[in-house]
């Protein structure tokens, strides 16, 4: 049967569906990305690139004297020159020199320079560190998915109630058209719930429940939140279609975490739709 009115902009939320920021989501992939291009863009991007020309060339223009200034990288060969005219070139040689081409060098007129350049910290730790922090990464992914199963199913036997509480105007009974004995009859609840005090006096206790009986569409649910309007207590709303699971223990569970849920509030409306789900067989299915 539908409900009378839209939930309360207070309903409670499942905590199955946690709102999560999306700047704490995506940080780790956007300093990965970081690293990744503070790796990758400069070999990738053209910067200022110095022409590079054949080592005996190089020789040549030793020999003949063009070459102003000359340093040679002693880890990787790479050698920078410049030439008289201040046209800057480079080329790649033996990491060893031979005798013949240091003895050619040290009779020009250059300025020699040799050099061992040190790597930098990101240059030396980055290519090692990427990796590590791509599986930690990896393995952080695979344990948020795992936590996000392992909550889903640790949920399975909480109740699926929905709670409407009672800081807006609710549905009274004047909102109920007709039904005036009924009305008369159920207003014993709303006395219980308004004045209990009185009624614990005389050694009264509230009654367990009210069965309504109707075909759909007759107003049961709407005299029920009329109750709770009227008394203005929380209104707990479930199916009894969702005490049934086809796992044995869940259906008692929902009970249990519904009552539960129901003592917290302390006076409260609990209305259970089509009860007479709860009652079909063991067996018969998913689909009654």
């Amino acid at each position: 049967m539908g409900k009378s009115s839209e939930p309360d902009s207070n309903e409670t939320e499942s905590p199955d569906d946690p709102k999560r920021s999306g700047l704490s989501r995506w940080f780790p992939w956007l300093v990965l990305g970081a690293l990744a291009s503070f790796i990758l863009l400069p070999n990738i991007l053209p910067g200022n690139e110095i022409e590079e020309i054949p080592y005996d060339r190089f020789l040549t223009k030793v020999a003949d004297g063009d070459i102003s200034k000359v340093e040679i990288d002693n880890r990787t060969g790479q050698i920078n020159f410049e030439s008289e005219t201040g046209l800057e070139q480079k080329t790649t040689g033996p990491i060893e020199l031979s005798d013949e081409d240091r003895r050619l060098l040290a009779e020009s007129d250059a300025s020699i320079k040799f050099s061992t350049p040190q790597p930098g910290f990101f240059q030396t730790w980055l290519p090692l560190l990427l990796p590590v922090g791509l599986i930690i990464l990896f393995f952080w992914w695979i344990n948020k998915r795992a936590q996000g199963q392992m909550t889903g199913m640790m949920s399975i036997g909480r109740s699926k109630a929905k709670l409407y509480s009672t800081e807006r105007p609710g549905t009274t009974f004047d909102d109920v058209a007709g039904y005036a004995g009924v009305k008369q009859e159920i207003r014993e609840i709303v006395d219980f719930l308004t004045e209990s005090k009185k009624f614990a006096e005389i050694g009264a206790k509230v009654p367990k429940g009210v069965l309504l009986v109707g075909p759909p569409g007759t107003g049961k649910t709407l005299i029920a939140r009329a109750v709770a309007g009227e008394a203005g207590v929380p209104f707990l709303s479930v199916t009894g279609s969702d005490f049934m699971e086809m796992f044995v223990g869940v259906g008692a569970s929902r009970v249990r975490d519904l009552f539960q849920s129901a003592r917290k509030l302390g006076s409260a409306i609990i209305f259970i739709d089509e009860v007479d789900s709860v009652g079909r067989k063991r067996g018969a299915g998913l689909g009654g």
